[in-house]
């Protein structure tokens, strides 16, 4: 087999590690990236993402375990009531997860990291009969957004809300929103952070209401974000895809590159 092919998603995983992980820039208004010893942490406000993105590929057992209690001790420090580590397969030492759990953190469920070339991706929109795609680009729209968050994951999406409307209001630029309606009512919502001088853009979201799956409204949202992508010169699109969209994302094309699994710290939990 060719080494150029076999070898290619390893070098894709490397450029990733660097730009997107040690190098992570701040994720929206008001937050910021901290290199902290032998991690990186993203920390904003209590409604934004806070947690490590990165941790030093030499990590061994004493640094780890260094490492895992300032983080601790950061978050109580800082009153967050949750704080997350975001833990990849091939980061080390390979017990990382044991010693994140041994410490109070909770492991949910595994992701897997798939990429995809932009140019692959931007191909043009085919939608249902009946279902168009609008951006949030207002209140109202985060509204449809949350509505369709909430009946295709069944979890409350008031944290979604404030989060989407404030990255409209102070980072319009590095945020794509997108809802599917049908019949005046959301049937699927998708979002896109757009990182500058990385090459990637990630997608997030996707999810769309059961009665709606398996019609191509997924695939359609993938599509837009991937035209606007390309619009805005980005090379690669990403995405922490749940066993439900896995299957699909590499029917599209996608490539897994590892493993992704959060481990959260619930201060009320102590």
């Amino acid at each position: 087999m060719n080494d150029h092919v076999t070898s290619a998603p390893a070098r894709l995983l490397a450029r990733f590690d660097r730009v997107m992980r040690e190098q992570a820039r701040p994720d929206g208004p008001g937050a910021r990236a901290e290199r902290v010893g032998d991690v990186v942490r993203l920390v904003g406000a209590a409604h934004d993402w806070n947690g490590v993105v990165w941790s030093a590929p030499d990590l061994d057992a004493a640094r780890a375990d260094a490492a895992i209690a300032e983080q601790v001790a950061h978050c109580e420090r800082a009153g967050r009531e949750e704080f997350e580590w975001k833990l990849y397969g091939h980061d080390r030492p390979a017990d990382l997860g044991a010693r994140l759990s041994a410490a109070g953190f909770e492991a949910g469920e595994p992701e897997t990291l798939l990429v995809a070339r932009v140019a692959e991706q931007a191909g043009r929109v085919r939608l249902p009969d009946g279902v168009r795609l609008e951006e949030v680009r207002d209140e109202a729209g985060v509204e449809l957004m949350a509505r369709a968050h909430e009946r295709a994951f069944g979890t409350d999406a008031s944290r979604l809300r404030r989060q989407v409307l404030a990255r409209l209001r102070e980072d319009p630029e590095r945020f794509v929103a997108l809802v599917a309606v049908a019949g005046g009512e959301p049937v699927s919502s998708a979002r896109m952070e757009l990182h500058p001088g990385t090459g990637f853009a990630g997608l997030w979201g996707g999810g769309t209401v059961p009665a709606w799956r398996g019609r191509g409204v997924y695939r359609a949202l993938v599509a837009r974000r991937a035209a606007v992508a390309a619009e805005r010169g980005y090379e690669h699109l990403q995405v922490d895809a749940t066993e439900d969209s896995h299957p699909i994302l590499e029917r599209l094309g996608f490539t897994a590159l590892t493993t992704t699994t959060p481990y959260v710290y619930h201060l009320t939990h102590r």
